[in-house]
Parts: C-alpha cells; sequence; structure tokens
C-alpha cells in the first residue's frame, strides 16, 4: 500500500485532492490520469489488496482488450507494460458438437483482440499506481455511507474494524455495478435508475495446458462453443491454459437447476461439449465448487451531483460481457474525462456535466450492443448462411471502404461513438437483409446484378452522409 510523502502533497497545494471510490480496472486508471494532471488522490477499495499472499480476489474471467481500451492505457503511457501481458486473438474459432471447426476473423488482417487475465490486468495497474507518490492506496475500506450534503464518507477497515468519516471534495466513483456512490445518488430527487437481468448466468471453468505447457487449442483465437439457447467460451492464458465460461440459463431442462449432481455433470459435457471435454480434467469439480455469477446491465442518470461527484465505468453504465466491451467503454470514461480537463482545465462542472452528454448516449447504445452480440455468439455464429454474410461484409468493405465498416469493427477497432455504430450496424443489416436473398454463395457477390444492387446501397449511404 502506498502513503504519502511531505513533499508529495506539498508539490500541489493549490489543486482540490481528488476521492476515487474503487481501486479496480477503471478505478486504478482514473487515479493514473488525475495523478499525472498533478492531482493528490486517494483511492479506497473494499477488497484486500490483491497483489498481498492469500488476498481472495474478484471475478477470474477473461477480458478482451481492444482498441479504445488501448488508446486509454497510452494516454498515461502504460500500454507496452500491459501487452506484456496480453495475448493477441484475431479470430473466433467455432466448435460444433461433432468438434469441427469454422472460423471468423475479428476484422482486417493483423487486427486483433487481446486476451487479459482480469486479476492480472489489475495487479499490473495497481503496481503502476503505486510507483506515484500523488497516489494513495486504502484497501479493506468499506464505504456505508456517502453523505454527498456534508460531502462526507463513512468507512469501515475490515481489518481493524475501525470506522472513520472523511471529507471529499470530488468524489469519482468507479466502484462496480452495486456502487455505494449511486446509491447515495440515487436517493436524490428525480434519480432514474434501473437493473435488469439475463435469464443466464456463467460459471468459470478451465482448459488446462498441455505436458509441456503448450495451448491444446490455437492459442491466438477466441473459441466458442454455441449451442443455440446457450454457449462456452475460452480465451487464452500466457500459462498455456485457456479460462472457459459457460453462459447457461438458470432454469430449464438444460440449465443450472438440472446439474446437480457429478455425473449429470459429465454426461453433460460430453454430449454437449465432447471436444473440450479430454482438455478439462478438473471440469466436474470446478462446476460444482465454482460460484455461478449473475449477468446484470445498469442504466442510471444523471451520472454527476454538482460538480462534486461523477461516476464511471460500471457504476454507471454495467453491461454483460458479451461485446468484450465492458472494460473497454469504462477505460474510455477516463480519455474521455480527461480529454474533457484538457479542454475546459478545472472547471468541473462543465467538465462534468460535458462527461455526462456525451457518455449517456453512448452507454445506452453499448448496452444494446452487448445483448445483441449474445443473441449472435450463443446462436448465428454456427449457422452457415450468417457466416456467408459476415464474409459478404468483408468484402463490401474492401471494396467501398470509406462507405462500409463492419459494425463489430466500429465498435472493436474505431473510435466510432458506441451510438453511431449501433445506427450503422442497423443500417448495415437493412441492406444486407435486401441482397443476402440474391447471394448463396461466396462467388454470387460478383454476379454483375449483385455489384449493381450493392453500387445503389452504396450511393445512399453516401447521401445520407452528405445530408449529415
Amino acid at each position: 500500500m502506498s502513503t504519502p510523502s511531505s513533499a508529495a502533497t506539498a508539490t500541489a497545494p493549490d489543486l482540490s485532492p481528488c476521492t476515487i471510490m474503487g481501486a479496480g480496472l477503471v478505478g486504478s486508471l482514473l487515479a493514473l490520469y488525475l495523478a499525472r494532471r498533478g492531482h493528490v488522490v486517494d483511492v479506497y477499495e473494499r477488497r484486500a489488496d490483491p497483489r498481498l499472499s492469500g488476498a481472495v480476489e474478484g471475478r477470474s474471467i477473461n477480458l478482451a482488450l481492444s482498441d479504445r481500451g488501448w488508446r486509454a492505457l497510452e494516454g498515461v503511457g502504460i500500454s507496452e507494460q500491459v501487452r506484456e501481458v496480453a495475448i493477441p486473438m484475431y479470430r473466433r474459432v467455432m466448435h460444433d458438437q461433432q468438434g469441427r471447426l469454422t472460423h471468423q476473423p475479428y476484422g482486417r488482417e493483423n487486427q486483433a483482440i487481446y486476451s487479459v487475465s482480469r486479476g492480472g490486468l489489475n495487479r499490473t495497474l495497481l503496481n503502476l499506481t503505486e510507483a506515484d507518490p500523488r497516489i494513495r492506496m486504502h484497501f479493506n475500506e468499506h464505504c456505508q455511507h456517502v453523505d454527498l450534503r456534508a460531502r462526507r464518507l463513512e468507512m469501515h477497515n475490515t481489518l481493524t474494524d475501525q470506522e472513520q468519516t472523511l471529507p471529499f471534495r470530488r468524489l469519482f466513483g468507479a466502484d462496480g455495478a452495486y456502487s455505494a456512490v449511486r446509491g447515495a445518488m440515487q436517493k436524490t430527487d428525480r434519480y432514474e435508475f434501473s437493473q435488469s437481468y439475463l435469464e443466464y448466468g456463467y460459471k468459470e471453468l478451465t482448459i488446462e495446458a498441455g505436458p509441456n505447457g503448450e495451448w491444446q487449442l490455437e492459442k491466438n483465437a477466441l473459441h466458442i462453443w454455441p449451442r443455440g439457447q446457450y454457449m462456452m467460451i475460452a480465451l487464452p492464458n500466457l500459462d498455456g491454459s485457456f479460462n472457459c465460461t459457460l453462459f447457461f440459463p438458470y432454469e430449464g431442462q438444460e440449465s443450472f437447476t438440472a446439474l446437480e449432481t457429478p455425473t449429470q455433470v459429465a454426461a453433460f459435457f460430453q454430449e454437449r461439449f465432447p471436444d473440450a471435454m479430454p482438455f478439462m480434467p478438473d471440469l466436474v469439480e470446478e462446476f460444482i465448487q465454482n460460484p455461478t455469477g449473475s449477468l446484470i446491465t445498469v442504466r442510471c442518470f444523471p451520472w454527476t451531483h454538482k460538480d462534486e461527484v461523477v461516476l464511471l465505468g460500471d457504476a454507471s453504465h454495467a453491461i454483460v460481457p458479451f461485446y468484450g466491451q465492458g472494460m473497454n467503454s469504462g477505460f474510455e470514461d477516463c480519455s474521455v474525462l480527461d480529454a474533457l480537463l484538457n479542454q475546459y482545465g478545472e472547471d468541473w462542472h462543465t467538465v462534468f456535466s460535458e462527461f455526462q452528454r456525451q457518455r449517456k448516449p453512448n452507454a445506452d447504445a453499448m448496452a444494446d450492443l452487448a445483448i445483441y452480440n449474445f443473441e449472435e455468439m450463443r446462436d448465428r455464429v454456427a449457422n452457415p448462411r450468417f457466416l456467408l454474410q459476415k464474409k459478404i461484409e468483408s468484402k463490401i468493405s474492401a471494396q467501398y471502404p470509406d462507405q462500409w465498416l463492419p459494425l463489430y469493427s466500429q465498435v472493436t477497432f474505431s473510435a466510432t461513438p458506441y451510438a453511431d455504430a449501433w445506427a450503422n450496424g442497423q443500417r448495415q443489416e437493412s441492406i444486407m437483409q435486401r441482397l443476402m436473398p440474391h447471394i448463396h454463395t461466396e462467388a454470387d457477390y460478383d454476379l454483375p446484378a449483385v455489384q449493381e444492387m450493392v453500387r445503389q446501397e452504396m450511393e445512399k449511404i453516401d447521401a445520407l452522409s452528405s445530408l449529415a
């Protein structure tokens, strides 16, 4: 745990200290951004320091780091340190029930999303915060109450059992989907809040590394076992293993409630995921012992309280993980806030108001996109017509790069605002619905009639762009 030196505190006496609630991924990155601007930053985290031996970590699910996240990391000059713990994934590999494989690239050649361990990335970010004397980390501090009017925090240390009341000048709520900071804001007048859950949970499982630490599945890919109403995915780890996640209904004929005994678990996986079973020797034990996580979407408004409090990351816009954008959108929050501080200086009221105005529509769009991509991953990626459509979309993009960037690439490999990407994607899907009845093989794209239809659709896109 870092401690401030008197010299470090004295470097910026005229700047208001900043308090961050939550030392997870977003809170840690935000601390680096604020400290870089000269602010003294206090970060409070209810859990133990994950770098300490014996500390119990939170969720272990692997994350997919993509362009928005990388840009945010580059903003504080730490992208190279993170690349050391990341594995590029250039495509999806789909496994059918007979073990046959199909492939779908994520973008253009050499474009990749990156598999990172949540815990490993969090430890890397915490090590970087510890190196900055302006950042003071406080672990095992549970926020019991936020008094917005008095600008006070009531904290309880879970190690010492001591309680303390702390003042704050500017509070950044980065404390996750069940945010204590947002909880206080919800008690203010006309506050809008909703949380919704999928009827699916998730369970973490493991594909073991090979005898010499080799990857037993293709290393540089995200693996998907789509099964219509549920799916399993696997992301690679540096040690040769894969973190698997089963997204599965809570109830029903095939569900968590239907798999209660070791025999039932083993029989189900042998039938539904037979090619993965040989690489999962601890499957039954993990399935029974590992907790079942829930999948929540949070929407709220406003994200700010005067010029004193602002919410970021899951505290304001928790989403389900199926577009791999939860972390990336939270990191983008940090870089957008930093850009607004560059633009408006220490006018915190304007910074917070503009941050909320820009980010709220994009967060809502990303929540919709995440649900949409869940349906695509669990079901449509196993459909030959869907895979053909994606190939045709790639051909259109190659032929008309200025008019057509696939939805996934807009979200994952560009800085296009999420709301704009979602609107563009819906228009593109309408175009594909008109084109695909005339296309039965990849070669059909070159038919004169199809080429003429594509040309006309691109002209419509150009016309809309000129109006905009």
